[in-house]
């Protein structure tokens, strides 16, 4: 595989390429071992846990057999689909579920996971060492905080240091006539970025002004496309990997990690990363795991979920997933540091608002700016 594709390739797979699409669609498992149980509340106790994921998923084949040797549970991973079509699945499913930890659900659809019941209440051990910010369900522990990332602006340097042009650094730069037919966004409808950065500018402009803000965006050319490969491999001008001879856009809503992918899978590395991260425009997404309501292996579920956020696991996620650990301490890998865009106090809006707003929130938007 040549560079170009392979970084498309890998940041499509890490980046949460997303939709929040309806069920449907097949699914992909893997499989690191076999069982040697049934699984049901009768007979021998299953020795394998079944993880029902996402497709952005990964984690070292080395840590996955450190906690098989640890725990004696051997993992079955069941990808089904996107993130909101897993959820979607396990909605459905609801009660027998495909798995026992579902691992993918984010705070702008934890509610729905959290209203249909879909988890069984279990404190993982390492939480203490998690911070609070992240624990949007502390009091009940329905769910475990995985992981967390920022949806943000990403730019094109080359571009803009071509023109002698300074990058936009906040949301209220996007709409200067500076940077008017730059931008291009995904569906927030269709796309989890997509919904993230509207969800940004609800936390920035408030009920009163997300809207006006829109109008402006719209009038200064912003483009919309359905998801995240489309936006960053089509149309961005600074992807390596970019599907489209000559992306024409060289502003696009991607992610904070964005530029430790670039480096990671250019060939030769260069000395700076080549896209750079607009980081007033930001909105912090949190992932979480639950143990399945009606889980056949519970203890194994539960022993999962303790691994979830243990050093290894978090340690070892950076370069799988491209996502920040939430274990105070874990290390992050050098390329993360020094290319990547620390995002200090992103808006964010609480969980509860987004259940009460979101199908609104989406509508509105979807007749602002679709129209």
């Amino acid at each position: 595989m040549n560079t170009k594709k392979m970084a498309a390739t890998a940041l499509a797979a890490a980046l949460g390429v997303s939709t929040l699409a309806a069920c449907g669609g097949g699914s992909s498992s893997g499989d690191s071992g076999g069982s040697d149980g049934s699984g049901g509340s009768g007979g021998t106790k299953s020795k394998t846990v079944t993880l029902v994921t996402h497709e952005s998923f990964a984690v070292s084949e080395k840590v996955l057999k450190d906690f098989t040797r640890s725990s004696g549970y051997t993992v079955k991973i069941l990808k089904s689909g996107d993130a909101g079509e897993a959820l979607n699945k396990e909605i459905l499913t609801k009660g027998s579920p495909q798995g026992d930890v579902f691992f993918g659900v984010d705070n702008t659809l934890l509610s729905r996971a959290l209203d249909n019941g879909l988890f069984t209440p279990y404190e993982a051990k390492g939480l203490d060492a998690v911070s609070d910010e992240v624990q949007l369900d502390a009091g009940e522990h329905r769910v475990t905080p995985v992981d967390t990332g920022d949806i943000c602006v990403n730019y094109d340097k080359k571009y803009f240091a071509d023109r002698k042009l300074a990058p936009p650094r906040t949301f209220d730069d996007l709409v200067e006539p500076a940077y008017k037919d730059l931008l291009v966004v995904e569906n927030a409808a269709t796309s989890s970025p997509g919904l993230g950065f509207l969800l940004g500018t609800v936390a920035r402009y408030g009920d009163d002004g997300w809207q006006d803000y829109w109008k402006d965006l719209k009038a200064n050319g912003v483009k919309v496309v359905d998801g995240w490969s489309e936006a960053y491999n089509e149309e961005f001008s600074g992807s390596a990997g970019g599907q489209k001879a000559n992306g024409e856009r060289p502003l696009v809503v991607s992610y904070a990690s964005s530029p430790p992918v670039e480096v990671l899978y250019a060939d030769p590395k260069p000395a700076q990363a080549p896209t750079g991260v607009a980081t007033g425009t930001c909105f912090r997404q949190i992932e979480f795991a639950g143990l399945l309501t009606g889980a056949k292996n519970e203890e194994g579920g539960k022993a999962l979920l303790d691994f979830l956020v243990s050093k290894a696991f978090q340690e070892d996620m950076p370069l799988k997933m491209f996502v920040n650990p939430v274990l105070e301490g874990a290390a992050l890998p050098g390329v993360f540091t020094q290319f990547g865009a620390e995002i200090a106090t992103p808006p964010t809006v609480a969980p509860e608002k987004i259940a009460k707003n979101r199908e609104q929130w989406i509508q509105s938007w979807s007749s602002t700016v679709l129209k």
